[in-house]
């Protein structure tokens, strides 16, 4: 799904901070990170578990923005729309949520 949605679309000098369900995103786009997952049976060294938290700490961000834009219910619930408009709808929503962030 990856591959024929926006995988094809991002540059290869672009960094991805992806979660744990990309797991094989790797195998598509090599400057990803994404943080290790615990074996079965088994615990995280201190360095993979220092290294998922400042993984996390850079995707709180991008995760907080993606809340505030579901409060529009634009990325919420199927867009019901004018095709053509969506971009501009989303681009608004951002604007204002910028402005609110400044």
């Amino acid at each position: 799904m990856y591959k024929q949605s926006i995988g094809s679309g991002i540059a290869k000098r672009i960094k991805a901070l992806c979660d744990k369900g990309y797991q094989g995103i790797l195998a598509f786009h090599r400057n990803t990170e994404l943080p290790k997952k615990k074996p079965k049976k088994g615990e995280l060294t201190a360095e993979e578990k220092a290294e998922n938290r400042r993984i996390s700490k850079q995707r709180i961000c991008i995760e907080h923005v993606n809340a505030k834009m579901k409060v529009f219910k634009i990325l919420a619930l199927p867009y019901r729309n004018r095709r053509k408009r969506f971009q501009l709808r989303a681009n608004l929503i951002a604007g204002i949520l910028n402005y609110e962030l400044v």
